[in-house]
C-alpha cells in the first residue's frame, strides 16, 4: 500500500485509457505520456493495462505502507528514498515505512510512479483511469490529496529487494531532448484543404506557443490567426486525442487525453499517436511546430514505439532472472 504525503499538482491515477465508450460520450482519459507509462510497466513486468500515478511537474512525497517495487519514469527530476538518490528508469524496492520524495521537474511536465502489480483501484468501464470531468475512476474521480492510501495489486506476494536499471545508451528514446522546439507529425484531416496554401504554409512554419490555459483536456496554441477559405458552421462529430481543431479565433486547439468526444470546429489534422507523448512533456509557454505526414508513417512510428517497449520488457525479464539467480 502507498500513502500520499504530498500529492503535488494535478496528480491522479491513470492507465492506458478507457476505450469503447466514445459513442456514449465517455472519453479515453489515460496517461498523457503513454510511452513513459508503458516503459515503466514493461520494466516491472506488469501487464500493459496496469495503472500508475501521474504527477504534473513533480513535487510529491509518498510513504510505503508495505514493501513495494517501483519504477519512476517520465520527466527529469531529483528523487530520493529516505535521503538516498532514486534514479529514473530504475526498478527499485522500497521497504515498508520508507518515504520517496521528489522535487520539481527540471524539464518536461509529467512523471509516472509505476509499481509492480499496478495501482489497485476499482475498474470503471474497463479502466482504472481518473476521469476528472466525469468525476469517476481512479480515487473517487478526483486528483490525489494528502492522506490518500492506495492499494497495490499483487502486494500480498513477498517482495525481494531489487535494483535494476535501463541504460540510456541502449535506449536513447527514454527521454526526449526538449531544448529544441519539437516537431509534431500529424495526418491532415478533411478540413485541411479548406485552408488556402498561404494559411497551410503559415501553420507549418510557425513555432506555436502552448498557452497557460492548457490542461489534460486540450492545449491551446498561440500564433498567427488562421482562416479557412469560407467560414462555416459544422455539426458536431467525433474527435480523438491529438485532433487539431481551428476555432473561430483562428488559434488552433489540440485535444488531449481528457478531450471531448465530439466537436464542431474544423479539423486541421490528427497528431500521430507516437508523438502525443512528446507533446505531453512540452512545458506550458514553450513552442511546438508541425509537420504533415502520411497514415503509413503514423502506423510505422507507432509500431516502432511498441517494438521498443517489447524489447525493454524482454531485456528486463532476463535481468530479473539473472538477479534472482545471483540472490539465490
Amino acid at each position: 500500500m502507498i500513502e500520499i504525503i504530498t500529492p503535488g499538482f494535478y496528480s491522479s491515477v491513470q492507465d492506458q485509457g478507457r476505450f469503447g465508450h466514445r459513442s456514449a460520450g465517455v472519453g479515453s482519459c489515460g496517461a498523457m505520456d503513454a510511452q513513459a507509462l508503458a516503459i515503466g510497466n514493461a520494466a516491472l513486468g506488469n501487464t500493459a493495462d496496469a495503472a500508475a500515478l501521474e504527477f504534473t511537474l513533480g513535487g510529491f512525497e509518498i510513504k510505503a505502507q508495505s514493501d513495494i517495487t517501483l519504477c519512476l519514469t517520465g520527466a527529469p527530476l531529483d528523487a530520493e528514498i529516505d535521503g538516498r538518490p532514486l534514479f529514473r528508469w530504475w526498478v527499485q524496492t522500497v521497504l515498508k515505512g520508507q518515504q520517496l520524495k521528489a522535487g520539481r521537474c527540471q524539464s518536461g511536465m509529467r512523471v509516472y510512479l509505476c509499481v509492480r502489480g499496478g495501482i489497485d483501484v476499482p475498474l470503471v468501464l474497463g479502466s482504472r483511469s481518473t476521469d476528472l470531468k466525469g468525476h469517476f475512476g481512479g480515487v473517487d474521480g478526483r486528483v490525489l490529496k494528502s492522506g490518500d492510501k492506495l492499494s497495490v495489486g499483487g502486494s500480498r506476494n513477498p517482495v525481494k529487494p531489487t535494483r535494476l536499471g535501463l541504460s540510456p545508451r541502449s535506449f536513447p528514446e527514454l527521454w526526449r531532448d526538449l531544448d529544441e522546439t519539437p516537431t509534431l507529425r500529424f495526418v491532415p484531416a478533411n478540413e485541411w484543404d479548406e485552408l488556402d496554401t498561404s494559411n497551410q504554409a503559415e501553420f507549418l512554419r510557425t513555432d506555436w506557443q502552448i498557452t497557460p490555459e492548457s490542461n489534460r483536456v486540450g492545449y491551446r496554441l498561440s500564433g498567427p490567426q488562421l482562416r479557412t477559405r469560407t467560414p462555416r458552421e459544422m455539426l458536431s462529430h467525433g474527435i480523438l486525442p491529438g485532433t487539431i481543431q481551428l476555432p473561430p479565433s483562428g488559434q488552433p486547439v489540440v485535444q488531449l487525453m481528457d478531450a471531448n468526444t465530439a466537436g464542431g470546429y474544423p479539423k486541421l489534422g490528427k497528431i500521430i499517436d507516437a508523438d502525443l507523448p512528446v507533446l505531453a512533456q512540452v512545458p506550458l509557454g514553450k513552442p511546438v511546430r508541425f509537420q504533415a505526414c502520411a497514415v503509413e508513417d503514423a502506423v510505422a512510428a507507432r509500431e516502432a514505439q511498441q517494438r521498443q517497449t517489447d524489447r525493454i520488457r524482454c531485456l528486463m525479464a532476463m535481468a530479473r532472472e539473472d538477479y534472482r539467480g545471483a540472490m539465490n
